[in-house]
């Protein structure tokens, strides 16, 4: 399903900045770069200047009924203790009839009196996933992550993780170039590894160089046999040291960070070439076709013909 109408469901106290996200990456017309249009509806139960959390009111001139036919529906965090059963049965009728929720924050909350919660993995912000695992105990909630997608429900962690979420649902209905050219758009990675537990614990102290220089040099060699110990080397730090950073500042190992940026090349590749299978794993540098039909199955959940015959076609334009 294409995502031809985006629908942002506010109510009285509902965060800017969230909603502002969800504008962002939904709602802006990046034709001129070859992304798809979404058709772009802010509603409420009843539209008026609806008061936002910062003290000021933004005119939302739509109500419920201009959702009906949303392909996907999302809710910015804000109040959620007196939402409307009208709002409620909207966003559980968009699934009944095959549409997509998405949650930013505590957005989640509006979606587990939905019931949509309900036996579905899910996240919110660290702060408030206690509190959303007691009151709707059926949810299986996980603090530990941006973003969860289960079934056609999408909920992600606080603030700037609706982004993540968001580029996430564009690289499943759009494939990887066209979530790229949103995210360099916005000046954003298309991918964050790790989860919310980075920005909870105690961090490390600072290295004594950023890693930049080093992914861009391992984004510029991803076809070089590559091992933890040259990248430590690079780094000027011991094997152990180095993997224990880079964990910390990148919420992953080396090992798994270089395969994600691998994955992403081939699925690139995939789209915007006609390369054989091979060709596509030896400048991704995965190997053979055999063994990046492995990768790509474990990263991906699907084979590299299967996502070509999804994606293929795409140019970005010069």
């Amino acid at each position: 399903m294409a995502l031809n109408h985006v629908a942002v469901l506010v109510f009285p106290g509902f965060a800017p900045f969230e909603f502002g996200v969800l504008c962002e990456v939904f709602g802006m017309d990046r034709s001129d770069m070859g992304v798809p249009v979404s058709r772009f509806t802010p509603v409420t139960p009843e539209p008026c200047l609806v008061p936002t959390s910062m003290g000021f009111a933004m005119d939302i001139a739509d109500g419920l009924d201009s959702a009906r036919d949303a392909d996907l529906i999302c809710v910015p965090a804000g109040p959620w203790q007196h939402v409307p059963e009208s709002a409620l049965e909207l966003l559980r009728e968009t699934v009944s009839r095959g549409g997509k929720i998405l949650s930013v924050c505590s957005g989640a909350f509006v979606l587990g009196e939905a019931g949509l919660l309900d036996d579905r993995d899910c996240t919110t912000h660290w702060m408030h996933a206690e509190e959303l695992a007691q009151r709707y105990p059926r949810a299986r909630v996980n603090p530990d992550v941006l973003y969860v997608q289960d079934g056609p429900v999408y909920t992600s962690a606080g603030t700037a993780a609706g982004i993540d979420a968001g580029l996430y649902l564009l690289r499943q209905e759009y494939g990887d170039a066209v979530a790229g050219i949103v995210a360099r758009r916005m000046v954003v990675p298309p991918h964050r590894d790790g989860g919310q537990a980075q920005y909870i614990e105690s961090p490390l102290p600072p290295m004594p160089e950023s890693l930049a220089p080093l992914l861009s040099w391992l984004h510029a060699n991803l076809s070089e046999e590559i091992t933890v110990a040259e990248m430590a080397h690079r780094m000027w730090m011991t094997p152990r040291t180095f993997a224990r950073r880079f964990t910390a500042e990148t919420g992953t190992t080396p090992y798994k960070w270089l395969l994600q940026q691998r994955v992403a090349a081939a699925a690139r590749l995939l789209e915007t070439t006609t390369l054989s299978l091979d060709e596509v794993a030896a400048q991704a540098g995965l190997g053979d076709a055999t063994l990046m039909r492995h990768h790509f199955k474990t990263v991906r959940g699907t084979t590299p013909s299967a996502y070509r015959a999804c994606f293929a076609g795409f140019r970005e334009p010069a």
